[in-house]
């Protein structure tokens, strides 16, 4: 029989290290349609405590394998159509777990368009052929075997077109035969190499180093995978797998001649070679070359997610008063005011640089905005004129006050935003290049709320990201976006619909229907009344409630990630230990707990929660409104430019992390553009990978190795 569902489990258990028990609930959960984000944290008992990333592991898992099931039903039922289902391949069908070799395996019966083994069976070849095939002991000759089958009707008209069509049977015989291309599949995935020629390229290209290169595939990294492929797709390379034909030739001769000086082997060995180089090798090639691709591509989605979710889960800048700076050179900067929640206040362009160089203006401009607002921070993006505008940021603090400073802010996707149907519905009135520095304001306030409202593609985190395929780094970067969300909380009377549409449970309908609701009625008191929101029932508040929270409401347990289905349970364990006041009692309650000698199993069963959850619950109890991003190390906040001239070989200096690759990392050191540490220079012993060591955020130790003035590059290093 074709693979159970427990089966599944326990091979999906087995894959993961896992217990089947988790992998069945956690099964159990997703077909019920409850999120990722909503298993991990409130059903932990269920799931041994399983993460996210465990999970969405399962969740892909079984989807493939289910998908797997529905193949195998397909082709069974195709080959049995055709009679010609046996015992043999139906146990080989049944017992594959992989996609590739299930393909393998049905290729015989595929239905093909016209081959020259198809044309050649047409001419009645095939008995000939199976004789050739079987190399039965004869004592006849070439001439005699083929004498019968000369047809001048059929286009046969000599022993060599006879002996064409019979090899033509042959090849596609030996093409079709499972065991033969899995057997080359693997061969050339450990031993071919992947070599590629200058086909077409321009004087400065960026493949340079690809126009005569050759690499084993085991050792090509994913990086570079891709930008050979990239090269290929310019059409300025030519890449090609190269692989020894003779010894695979050869293994397949010797697996199927059983004697080579019979009659039959001369012939056997053309098709041999004809089936392999004209069938078999395209083929593959084409099977390797995707492989490649997947491989790279996995690698490149999983980086580049990695970096989003820390660049969308950076600390939060709070209780500042921000002055985004969207800097330009002929239209001028556009300079936007913002208070603490992000509210809009003022905007206005300036004109500081080329070719106005309007600068003293500039400067009186912004003082008067810095004063009447009571600015702290000034959030310069990374763009055009990024360094100029920060020599005047830095001017104008050194006459202002000191409890000014100034950050770079990455603007990546800032224009994506400020042209977006979403900016317009914010700030129908605003100019699309004010709603630019609006963004770039807020992204210090909280880069969560105001990322989400951008295209991740567009954040500039990634490697090759417009390489990859687009529907599983969509897949995987929304993934991504949702358990940022998910993990910090939202506050429920302040968040835009665009971060509210990531909480579990809600969708961009019910989000905006949230909104909405707020702006009718005015604030959330509670959690409860989340149910009155038009397309909130009882599923969907189940998902989400938990994950918005609500400062200064009726009930203080709102402002904790605490799940109400657990309020009862923490009323009681507070009252057990004559704890009144929610806000203040966490610490006091864990003293009282440790007091009292209590297990915490028990005290859990007492108060009809599993261990776990009773965990969660005394956490939260103790940090109520907890952001887990106010434990991160916050963006540096300057005072004054580093300029080129200014750096010398061995200085240490700190800096931003901007963006991890396979090859090191990018480093704002306030320069115009980031510094390199290679992966070489991460750290004092060997890395592997440079996620490992460092993350998109990371505020950073680097020591200066090179400076090539020429081209602005500023070669660094985190080795002590």
């Amino acid at each position: 029989m074709v693979m159970t569902e427990s089966m599944m489990i326990e091979s999906i258990a087995e894959e993961l290290s896992i217990g089947a028990h988790q992998v069945r609930k956690t099964i159990e959960l997703l077909d019920a349609d409850n999120t990722v984000p909503f298993i991990s944290r409130y059903r932990k008992e269920m799931t041994g405590a399983l993460d996210e990333e465990y999970i969405r592991t399962i969740q892909e898992r079984i989807a493939y394998l289910r998908q797997l099931n529905e193949r195998k039903e397909t082709i069974l039922q195709s080959i049995r159509e055709q009679d010609k289902l046996t015992p043999d391949l139906e146990k080989k069908i049944q017992e594959t777990r992989s996609l590739t070799e299930l393909e393998d395996l049905y290729l015989p019966y595929k239905p093909k368009r016209r081959t020259r083994a198809m044309i050649a069976k047409e001419k009645g070849l095939e008995p000939l052929a199976n004789q050739f095939i079987a190399q039965a002991h004869t004592t006849d000759s070439l001439e005699d075997l083929c004498e019968p089958f000369i047809d001048i009707e059929n286009d046969l008209f000599t022993q060599l077109d006879v002996l064409k069509g019979v090899r033509d049977i042959i090849a596609e015989h030996v093409s079709d035969n499972a065991e033969f291309r899995k057997w080359i599949r693997e061969y050339t995935l450990n031993y071919a190499n992947v070599v590629s020629k200058v086909k077409d390229a321009s004087e400065n290209s960026d493949f340079e180093m690809y126009f005569d290169y050759e690499e084993s595939i085991q050792k090509l990294p994913p990086h570079r995978i891709l930008a050979l492929f990239r090269g290929e797709h310019k059409k300025e390379l030519k890449v090609s797998i190269d692989i020894d034909e003779e010894t695979i030739t050869h293994r397949l001769k010797s697996d199927i001649i059983l004697n080579d000086r019979s009659v039959w082997a001369d012939q056997l060995a053309l098709a041999i070679e004809d089936g392999y180089k004209r069938l078999i090798q395209p083929s593959i090639d084409r099977e390797v070359r995707q492989a490649l691709m997947e491989k790279a591509e996995e690698h490149a989605i999983e980086i580049f997610g990695v970096n989003l979710k820390n660049l969308l889960l950076q600390p939060p800048v709070e209780g500042r008063v921000v002055l985004g700076l969207d800097p330009g050179f002929r239209t001028g900067c556009k300079v936007a005011i913002v208070d603490e929640t992000g509210k809009y206040l003022d905007d206005a362009t300036i004109y500081p640089h080329a070719p106005q160089n309007r600068w003293e203006e500039a400067k009186l401009q912004l003082k008067k905005l810095i004063k009447t607002y009571h600015v702290n921070v000034i959030a310069i993006g990374n763009g055009t004129a990024s360094r100029e505008s920060e020599q005047l940021a830095a001017e104008l603090i050194s006459e202002t006050t000191k409890d000014l400073a100034y950050v770079i802010v990455n603007e990546a996707g800032a224009s994506v935003y400020s042209a977006s149907p979403l900016a317009k519905e914010e700030f129908p009135e605003l100019d699309v290049t004010i709603r630019g520095a609006i963004s770039i304001a807020r992204r210090l306030i909280d880069p969560l709320a105001e990322l989400v409202k951008i295209d991740p593609k567009s954040i500039g985190v990634g490697l090759y990201q417009h390489d990859v395929d687009q529907k599983k780094l969509a897949s995987k970067l929304d993934f991504v976006i949702e358990s940022a969300v998910n993990h910090v909380g939202v506050d429920l009377n302040t968040a835009s619909p665009a971060l509210l549409q990531h909480v579990s449970g809600l969708t961009k309908r019910t989000a905006q229907n949230i909104v909405k609701m707020r702006e009718e009625t005015g604030k959330f008191l509670n959690r409860k009344q989340l149910m009155k929101v038009t397309g909130v029932g009882a599923a969907a508040f189940e998902q989400s409630a938990g994950f918005l929270k609500i400062k200064d409401g009726n009930e203080p347990l709102d402002n904790t990630q605490i799940h109400p289905e657990s309020y009862s349970a923490t009323k009681e364990l507070l009252k057990r230990f004559e704890i009144r006041d929610v806000a203040q009692g966490g610490s006091l309650l864990k003293l009282k707990i440790k007091q009292s000698h209590i297990d915490l199993e028990d005290l859990a069963e007492d108060i009809g929660v599993g261990e776990l959850t009773l965990s969660d619950i005394l956490e939260n109890i103790e940090k109520p409104g907890r952001d887990p991003r106010d434990e991160m190390e916050k963006p540096i906040l300057k005072s004054d430019v580093l300029k080129l001239e200014d750096l010398r070989e061995g200085l240490w200096l700190k800096g931003t992390v901007r963006n991890v690759v396979d090859f090191g990392a990018f480093v704002d050191i306030g320069l115009k553009n980031d510094g390199l540490v290679h992966i070489s220079e991460l750290a004092n012993q060997f890395v592997k990978n440079p996620t490992d060591v460092v993350s998109v955020g990371d505020v950073v130790d680097v020591r200066v190795l090179s400076i090539d003035t020429g081209k602005q590059r500023v070669g660094l290093s985190m080795k002590k």
